[in-house]
């Protein structure tokens, strides 16, 4: 005979099933991160900052302080007067940190803030006042620029590039970059011989590269690219750039088509996206593929340059609920095992 149970046990009991039931997520962790940061991550320092809280005096605190004013979140004043000091500005820019790139806002530096921070991202600003135009989610550089002409053509440096992958996969991966920009607006992309007369210029630098940008190594700031119609497009050359993860098996190896997906984003006039689904979202971790375009990076350049005639919407939402419905796929079996484990759990305490 079966001893009673209480309803509160019961319900912890269904409670516990349906966690145990439901899909999990892969996120990235400081764990992961710091793992990353021990083949040269340029931010792996940063976390030793989990935690610590306002009026800290923490050395090094001022190369946050630089990472923040670098991306826009601190006022600009002369890097030597950043102090090591957690104080109010820095708490501030926090806040806005959070704000722009969909975390919670806590203005604290939680391991979920710490481990964004570190994670390798585009080099251009996200939230400067002086730069950039910003709508609900999506945003432009200030002015809204974009090119003026319908065919633009695009070539790879002859000297600035890497050896390790092949020119026709380089090639290849940026031709299905543009593709997907075009086929969304009334722009085409064409290849062409000559470097210099190109208006989009493409190549791979190292360090200071005379743009007044300086690339940092391995992970840390992957590429960066600027407003129309300059047209400048450049990746950092000391990263691990892959074309195919099944054959590149270093864990910071970067994905070349997700960047460069980006930046051409960049190019056409779109700052960075608050919507972490967005390609034009500014961070991409080690070892991740993100090429598809989503509604808000296609809201945002067809707000500059009109849709493609032959774009349709309907084809969008579908991609971009193909991921919700397998979700709503997993939920609704997680549903069905839940209901058998109550009816299984009534008939045996009935």
């Amino acid at each position: 005979m079966f001893q009673f149970v209480s309803y509160k046990t019961t319900v912890a009991l269904l409670s516990f099933s349906l966690l145990l039931s439901l899909p999990c997520f892969p996120a990235k962790t400081l764990n992961e991160l710091t793992a990353a940061g021990r083949n040269g991550s340029a931010w792996h320092d940063f976390a030793r900052f989990v935690d610590v809280g306002r009026g800290s005096h923490v050395s090094g605190m001022s190369e946050l302080k630089k990472y923040f004013h670098r991306f826009g979140y601190l006022n600009p004043v002369p890097k030597t007067n950043f102090t090591d000091t957690f104080d109010d500005p820095l708490e501030s820019a926090i806040i806005a940190y959070q704000k722009k790139l969909g975390l919670a806002v806590t203005g604290k530096l939680n391991s979920e803030t710490v481990a964004q921070i570190m994670s390798p991202r585009c080099g251009v600003s996200d939230a400067s006042r002086e730069l950039i135009h910003v709508t609900r989610h999506y945003a432009y550089f200030y002015g809204e620029p974009r090119w003026t002409r319908s065919n633009l053509t695009y070539a790879f440096s002859p000297e600035s590039t890497i050896g390790y992958i092949p020119q026709s996969d380089i090639r290849a991966v940026f031709e299905r970059a543009f593709l997907r920009w075009s086929a969304v607006i009334p722009i085409n992309f064409t290849i062409a011989d000559d470097y210099w007369t190109a208006d989009i210029k493409i190549g791979f630098y190292h360090g200071d590269h005379g743009d007044g940008q300086p690339f940092d190594g391995v992970l840390g700031v992957l590429a960066h690219a600027f407003s129309p119609e300059n047209g400048r497009f450049h990746l950092d050359g000391s990263e691990k750039w892959a074309v195919d993860f099944g054959s590149e098996k270093s864990k910071v190896a970067v994905d070349l088509e997700s960047v460069a997906t980006h930046e051409i984003g960049h190019v056409l006039g779109l700052a960075h996206s608050s919507v972490k689904e967005a390609v034009m979202y500014p961070s991409l971790s080690p070892r991740t593929k993100k090429v598809d375009l989503k509604m808000d990076d296609v809201e945002g350049v067809q707000a500059l340059y009109g849709s493609n005639p032959n774009f349709k919407f309907s084809s969008l939402l579908e991609s971009d609920t193909s991921f919700g419905w397998a979700v709503g796929s997993e939920m609704r079996s997680s549903v069905t095992s839940l209901v058998m484990i109550v009816f299984t759990f009534t008939v045996c305490f009935l």
